[in-house]
């Protein structure tokens, strides 16, 4: 008995051996597919979030416009046209990673083919990749000499500018302007891209008077002088066409002011120099001075029809805020360093005079 019972235990134990066995072995199987679909997945999910991309800096030239309004994934999608990335998805994943990438500006940019799109992005963020050039108008040009600037600077025709000018209302003028643009394009610097039209320029510069207008509280202070807003850029143009340093402008602004509450000529030659059409002379003839036109203020009392040139900031300033004083006259004593005298009386004014004249004698040719 005790021999039966012996084999039939062991015979239970070989089964629970076999079993035991059979259990590792499927464990170990099913350790390895779980694996081995673990590694494949990875594999899987790499393939499936890998966008298409290229390596390195790029090669040649490749010319990209940004226009107002277009998103990263706008942008992406053109830089995928023009080959300068491999995927539109590529350029979209590298800008949502950097910051940055939400200020690029419209504009040209001067890229290259095949590039990574962590590459592009870079470039594009270079300032030095944008493509524009400037141009400055200064303080004090008139009408005819802004026009003549922007085409030699820009190579867009003169008779382009002056094509857009005989439309005032594609210009975004100041209501005040009625139409003139002369006074109303601001001077200052421009950067303009490949493509700049005449008028897209002209636009820009009667914005820039706008915002200045509108910081310098332009129309709500005229009316608490009683002048028109064109009044006061008139004036402003004047002050800009007298004055030969900045600590003149508010009193020369009020010699204009004095005058006109006077009911005095103002004799700006500045003016007459505007009726003949005339450039770089500091005094005028007695011919000159004669001239019937508006613009003549030898002839006609108050203020010009219009502005004479394009006052900047400190002159549009100075005849919002004139400096107090009574001064009745001014005159520039000596032109190469600008110093200039103001008079209270006519016999003041003309002891200034002389000193101008003597200054004349000592630079034949210049007056």
């Amino acid at each position: 008995m005790s021999q039966l019972g012996f084999r039939t235990s062991g015979r239970v134990h070989h089964r629970r051996w076999t079993s035991c066995l059979a259990v590792l072995i499927a464990m170990a199987v099913l350790g390895g597919a779980v694996g081995f679909a673990t590694i494949k997945g990875k594999e899987y999910l790499a393939q499936a979030f890998t966008v298409p991309d290229y390596s390195g800096p790029g090669e040649g030239t490749v010319v990209v416009q940004v226009t107002r309004g277009q998103s990263n994934r706008d942008i992406a999608v053109t830089l995928e046209e023009k080959g300068v990335v491999k995927s539109a998805e590529a350029f979209t994943r590298a800008a949502r990673q950097d910051s940055r990438a939400l200020g690029i500006q419209p504009g040209f940019y001067r890229l290259r083919a095949r590039m990574s799109a962590k590459e592009a992005l870079e470039l594009m963020l270079d300032p030095t990749s944008r493509i524009s050039d400037r141009v400055t108008i200064p303080e004090g040009r008139r009408l005819t000499q802004v026009v003549e600037i922007l085409s030699k600077k820009t190579n867009i025709p003169e008779a382009e500018f002056l094509a857009a000018l005989k439309d005032p209302e594609s210009l975004g003028l100041p209501p005040y302007a009625k139409g003139k643009p002369e006074g109303v394009l601001f001077p200052a610097t421009y950067d303009f891209d490949p493509g700049t039209t005449a008028t897209s320029l002209l636009q820009a510069m009667a914005r820039a008077h706008i915002e200045v207008a509108e910081e310098l509280d332009l129309v709500r202070k005229a009316k608490e002088m009683g002048r028109t807003p064109l009044e006061i850029v008139t004036v402003a143009s004047l002050v800009e066409a007298e004055a030969r340093r900045p600590e003149d402008f508010g009193k020369i602004a009020r010699v204009i002011y004095n005058r006109l509450e006077a009911g005095k000529k103002l004799q700006l030659d500045s003016t007459v120099h505007y009726a003949v059409n005339q450039y770089g002379r500091i005094t005028t003839t007695q011919e000159q001075r004669a001239n019937p036109s508006p613009y003549n203020t030898y002839v006609h009392e108050g203020l010009p029809p219009g502005p004479i040139n394009a006052p900047g900031k400190a002159a549009l300033k100075a005849a919002l805020d004139p400096t107090p004083g009574d001064w009745m006259y001014f005159v520039t004593v000596n032109p190469d360093t600008g110093e200039t005298k103001f008079a209270k009386t006519l016999a003041e004014h003309e002891e200034y005079v002389r000193k101008f004249q003597a200054w004349c004698r000592a630079n034949k040719g210049r007056c």
